[in-house]
């Protein structure tokens, strides 16, 4: 349990720091790391029960993603300012390391292995925010009626 606690806490101040350092509006920077905290949750309960890194890393895109959705719509912001910064503890920049490292030290194996996982969790990653971006577009928003305004 102290382990999930501070999966979650470190990927909210990861992503505080991360949503400052690429400017992020200041009002929305807490949103965006509730956003990235909650991803890193479930990013790490998923590999707590068993799911291989690509399937976590999917679950956790998509948490991320839905987030961000209702972030967007909650506070009229664009998605990508709750996306950017919130996708961050998703993103495979170990596995790119290990790619390098072992391109390297000539150890095509190891390099290749790496390189496909990383691939994949680049690609599940992109799969989750389409899939959860086409959602939100099948959904209609709701119109505002306003008062005295006709409906012209």
């Amino acid at each position: 349990m102290t382990e999930l606690i501070f999966a979650v806490f470190g990927s909210f101040i990861a992503i505080i720091g991360f949503a400052v350092l690429v400017e992020t509006p200041r009002k929305y920077v807490l949103q965006a790391g509730i956003a990235g905290a909650c991803g890193g949750g479930v990013y790490f309960f998923s590999s707590q029960c068993g799911l291989d890194v690509v399937t976590a890393s999917f679950l956790s895109a998509l948490a991320i993603s839905l987030l961000a959705h209702v972030f967007a719509r909650s506070f009229k912001a664009p998605v990508t300012v709750f996306l950017i910064a919130g996708i961050l503890p998703t993103v495979p920049g170990a596995g790119m390391y290990r790619t390098v490292y072992y391109i390297i030290a000539d150890d095509r194996t190891h390099a290749a292995y790496y390189l496909v996982q990383t691939l994949e969790i680049a690609g599940v990653i992109a799969l989750a925010i389409f899939i959860m971006d086409a959602l939100f577009r099948l959904r209609p928003r709701k119109e505002i009626s306003r008062p005295g305004v006709s409906g012209r």
